[in-house]
């Protein structure tokens, strides 16, 4: 069983280290709150998400396909090797996309697909950079006009770190609830909800804490330039929209929806200098990151198979 379950921490792991970026990446970037203070902040409450509202998206990975201790480590295993040969190519992916292509693919071999449950996840990973986009539209206008109520730069300087720091955590918390479906979804089934919430909680974090510098780094100043002010709604806007598919129990792109949070603000504030090309490889993601993960998971299942079958 543990070894078993070693893909998923690998998952995880990678998972955390790419993620946090889509939290606190912006704040980081724009000098609102320092790289050690984020992500600590991060694991603890990527933790503190998992555990307390990460079920409902587990029992919905889970639900997906009937799942064997065997099919569920290759599919977390067909999962990760997808998204590495993804981002070593430059191809846009989704961790979310990646796991559901792989679990479908053996589902499909093995004709245990639940398709209302698919339909379900689907039409979410479309509405995700959409909703965020519009939270962060709408956000920015509302927000925009307390935040220049404020009289002096200090204060406001301070209202924004504060905030940062704050939004930060409940971005974290987000991600946690949603996102650990990912991680030990396919496990969810065989180990208790309670445990495959845990594990993928740890794992997460210890992604965020050991290797999640660089790709935190260049977050935010991909798309659209942001102000202080605009990446603090940027990430509140992505905070709440992912926090909306937890508690739905739909994992989904934090990618995704920080993309349409960061397009959103930037929208809001009168910015027309959008990088067209992040939103054509949104789309294209939710094409190519299932497609391509459920292949690898086919091939490796029918090769696992058929060398059980040689002896």
């Amino acid at each position: 069983m543990f070894f078993a379950i070693i893909p998923a921490v690998v998952f995880g792991w990678a998972l955390g280290a790419n993620d946090a970026a889509n939290v606190y990446g912006t704040a980081v970037t724009s000098g609102l709150v320092k790289y050690r203070v984020a992500v600590v902040l991060s694991a603890i409450f990527i933790l503190i998400g998992s555990l307390l509202e990460g079920s409902r998206g587990l029992e919905t990975i889970s639900s997906v396909s009937t799942q064997t201790l065997l099919t569920a480590s290759i599919s977390t295993i067909g999962a990760a090797l997808s998204m590495i040969v993804m981002t070593y190519l430059g191809i846009p992916s989704s961790s979310s996309q990646a796991m559901m292509g792989a679990i479908l693919g053996i589902g499909i071999l093995n004709s245990t697909v639940d398709w209302s449950v698919l339909t379900k996840v689907v039409i979410c990973w479309v509405t995700t950079p959409i909703g965020a986009a519009a939270g962060a539209f709408f956000l920015y206008k509302i927000s925009a006009v307390f935040f220049r109520r404020i009289k002096t730069i200090q204060a406001q300087d301070l209202s924004l770190k504060v905030g940062a720091l704050i939004i930060g955590a409940y971005g974290s918390y987000a991600l946690g609830a949603n996102n650990v479906a990912n991680v030990t979804g396919p496990y969810a089934g065989i180990i208790p909800l309670e445990v495959a919430a845990l594990v993928g909680g740890l794992s997460i974090g210890l992604g965020v804490l050991t290797f999640s510098k660089r790709v935190m780094y260049t977050v935010g100043k991909q798309i659209t330039q942001l102000d202080h002010f605009s990446a603090v709604i940027a990430v509140l806007a992505q905070a709440i929209t992912v926090w909306i598919y937890a508690l739905i129990g739909v994992p989904v792109s934090t990618s995704q929806a920080i993309v349409g949070a960061v397009i959103g603000a930037g929208l809001a504030r009168g910015s027309t200098n959008i990088n067209y090309k992040i939103l054509r490889n949104i789309a294209l993601g939710w094409l190519q990151t299932p497609l391509i993960a459920g292949l690898v998971s086919v091939g490796l299942y029918l090769s696992i198979n058929a060398i059980r079958a040689l002896f």
